[in-house]
């Protein structure tokens, strides 16, 4: 098998690191945010496995940072009951859209703490950082220090009126707060004042010549690092303006409540935590670290070996900081990779509109999921044909049920059902023999046994050219490469026509069909990366084994280059079922109308601003009425939704010693995995009531925000449950 052999070396590395962009803790993910960093790296990886590679996929969220305070102070919480209820929703999207990261971690883990502290303590002691006294922007309303995220402006580059203060997201612009025309407060809509304050400050202007060379180039250190012609045009000429406009020194500390403490030893370090794009991407690293140690592996292998390779997947607002400043954070460190490639998509513009969450323009995957239950390859199979890869693109509703329509159904759907159902018709689910020495010269003078090695040599070559366009980050052509092969096998079918010829020329419809299920099997692993949902249905219908990321590619283009048949003949397949359903107009305009009172929604909201209006104050009491309530604190043990009703939870509290149980309607504002461990205000001598066959022993006490979002009365952590609130 030396082909096997060789075709497995011929590609280096044989080891990789790949990343995904953290995503913010702070909200639920949209179709802009698959697009942008996490399909891509996606299908990367399970080819990458496919093909036998040693390869590690880590993801987590970024759990520090002003956009996490932000929102707390939105929502009238804390920071950590934020990261707390978008980690797992976001982890538990990614997990039923099926992207297959080797470990989702989280910033606030201790291992991301003490790694980011190590980082920055090296630096330290190296003497790579410069203190510096600068006037920053300060909120005396509010009577703090504003991080980059708590300022907003227009942008001097595009004028783009709602640019943060470390970055514009219109045109990806690299900013300085102090750069913003007409600054304001994201905090009290206040002008912020400029006082002075001290920071450790990374010194990129040092690092530009390196920094020049291995982008431009694809040097570090004299050595040849990686190929820049593999990298996009778009990411080096974001990179070589930013040098040729001159780098200066970025802080990485910030003046904050929330985040990474600065090393205490230090001496100022009192008050002070790391800017979060020192912290972030070193979550890679922690996340490395934390995966490694559950697998009972080494993460050095992957992250200090020179023969693995790195790979950042990222949109690209993200390029500054993934290809100038932690490259020079992880030379400046030593013995740490740095990427081969940072493959940053553009954006995805959805209906015709820039997507916009705050104006409610946006598709969140978790409804999706919600709303269209079995379709996720779909939104996957759409995402990647209309991938942002080198310039913005579009998602529409109508282009997704297109996509669905005539390519899932009309073209892969039917060619794989039309196999299937002949299969089982002619040889009762077997995979067809036939005679390699029989002389089909006279059926219309075509040497069949001869026709089935070619077709089988020229499908070698089609996954091999798929398999090109997906290592060169061209996943969109992948794509099409993978649609061709389900053309051509229609079209061996529509020639042939099998079944008008079965009964007078039976040898002939054998080899037909028999290559037709080579193609099949073909299909069910190349599918993978891109549907793997179908994939692995497709895997069950013709009787094969799941795929496990073992290197099945791998051994299905040695089989193919080889002659071998990668699905044996006598081989038993399953009973035909569809792949893929019609999705029906209907449908699509149930999503256009959702998204569009949505964002009708939020305009309103928009324009009430200071325009909130509370619900009136009650009539009067008397102290006598209110002596009656006993209030005390209990904690949640256990949440569950109520059968056959939408907006109940059956809620098991801790009061005291004793356990009382509450329903209550707060299912559509909550998920029940994430309150347990809350602590409430409970009104314990409510009569009880029977509702929907559970007893409700009580009330929990809840505060109603003007925008109808609900929250928990909480008390303080350090109060027992069983507390009398007076």
């Amino acid at each position: 098998m030396y082909f096997k052999r060789n075709l497995e070396s011929m590609y280096f590395p044989d080891r990789y690191l790949v990343t995904s962009a953290l995503p913010y803790a702070n909200g639920p993910l949209h179709l802009g945010h698959l697009a942008g960093a996490y399909l891509s790296a996606d299908a990367y990886v399970r080819f990458q496995r496919l093909m036998g590679k040693d390869i590690v996929y880590v993801c987590g969220s970024d759990e520090y940072g002003a956009a996490i305070t932000i929102r707390a102070r939105k929502d009238g919480v804390t920071p950590q009951q934020i990261v707390d209820k978008y980690h797992f929703l976001i982890k538990d999207t990614f997990e039923k859209i099926g992207i297959s990261f080797d470990i989702y971690h989280r910033t606030t883990a201790e291992i991301h703490a003490e790694t980011s502290q190590e980082f920055f303590r090296n630096l330290y002691n190296k003497g790579e950082f410069e203190e510096i006294e600068s006037e920053q922007y300060y909120d005396e309303e509010a009577n703090m220090f504003l991080a980059d995220r708590y300022i907003s402006g227009t942008c001097p580059n595009c004028g783009f009126e709602e640019a943060y203060g470390d970055q514009c997201e219109q045109c990806g612009s690299s900013l300085s707060s102090t750069e913003l025309k007409n600054p304001k407060s994201t905090i009290t809509g206040s002008t912020p004042v400029l006082r002075s304050t001290k920071h450790w400050y990374l010194p990129l202007d040092k690092n530009e010549d390196w920094l020049r060379g291995w982008l431009k180039n694809g040097e570090l250190d004299g050595e040849p690092h990686h190929d820049p012609k593999e990298w996009k045009n778009h990411v080096l000429g974001q990179c070589m303006s930013w040098l040729d406009g001159g780098l200066q020194p970025r802080s990485m500390t910030r003046d904050l409540d929330w985040g990474v403490d600065v090393p205490q030893e230090i001496e100022g370090a009192k008050g002070k935590k790391l800017y979060v794009w020192m912290d972030a991407p070193i979550g890679y690293i922690s996340a490395t670290k934390q995966w490694a140690k559950d697998h009972n592996k080494d993460w050095k292998d992957y992250w200090q070996n020179p023969k693995s390779a790195l790979i950042h997947f990222i949109g690209k607002d993200n390029i500054v900081f993934h290809c100038v400043t932690f490259p020079a954070i992880l030379k400046l460190h030593g013995d740490f990779n740095l990427p081969v490639n940072v493959p940053a998509n553009q954006f995805m513009n959805l209906e015709g509109k820039k997507l916009s969450t705050s104006k409610g323009w946006a598709v969140w995957v978790h409804e999706y999921l919600d709303d269209l239950p079995g379709k996720e390859d779909v939104l996957r199979y759409t995402l990647f044909k209309n991938m942002p890869e080198q310039r913005d693109s579009e998602f529409t509703w109508k282009g997704w049920q297109e996509a669905n329509n005539s390519e899932l159904v009309n073209n892969l759907g039917n060619f794989v059902n039309r196999v299937l159902v002949l299969t089982n018709k002619y040889y009762d689910g077997k995979v067809p023999d036939f005679d390699p020495d029989i002389d089909f010269s006279g059926s219309e003078g075509v040497d069949m046994p001869m026709w089935h090695d070619s077709e089988l040599l020229a499908l070698f070559d089609q996954i091999d050219a798929y398999s090109n366009s997906i290592r060169s980050y061209d996943f969109r052509g992948a794509l099409r490469t993978v649609m061709d092969i389900s053309s051509a096998g229609n079209s061996i079918l529509q020639q042939n026509e099998p079944w008008k010829v079965v009964k007078e020329d039976p040898e002939l419809v054998k080899v037909v069909m028999n290559v037709c299920l080579q193609y099949v099997t073909a299909l069910s692993i190349i599918l993978e990366p891109f549907v793997p949902f179908s994939s692995k249905k497709l895997r069950q219908l013709l009787n094969l084994e799941e795929l496990h990321g073992d290197g099945e590619l791998l051994e299905l283009l040695g089989n193919l280059a080889e002659g071998e048949l990668p699905l044996r003949t006598g081989h038993t397949i399953g009973k035909a079922e569809h792949l893929f359903s019609r999705i029906d107009d209907d449908i699509v305009e149930a999503q256009v109308e959702k998204l569009r009172k949505r964002s009708e929604l939020n305009n309103e909201e928009a324009k009430q601003d200071e325009e909130i209006s509370f619900p009136p104050f009650l009539e009067e009491i008397q102290f006598e009425d209110f002596s009656k309530l006993d209030l005390r604190i209990g904690e949640i043990i256990e949440a569950k939704k109520v059968k056959k009703a939408d907006k109940l939870l059956e809620i098991k509290l801790k009061v005291g010693p004793e356990e009382r149980t509450v329903v209550s309607g707060i299912a559509k504002h909550f998920i029940p995995e994430e309150i347990t461990g809350q602590k409430v205000v409970y009104l314990a001598n409510l009569a009880p009531k029977k509702l929907r066959g559970v007893v409700s022993q009580g009330m929990i006490l809840m505060a109603e925000g003007p925008d109808g979002n609900l929250s928990f009365v909480a008390p303080p952590g350090n109060m027992e449950a069983g507390s009398k609130v007076s």
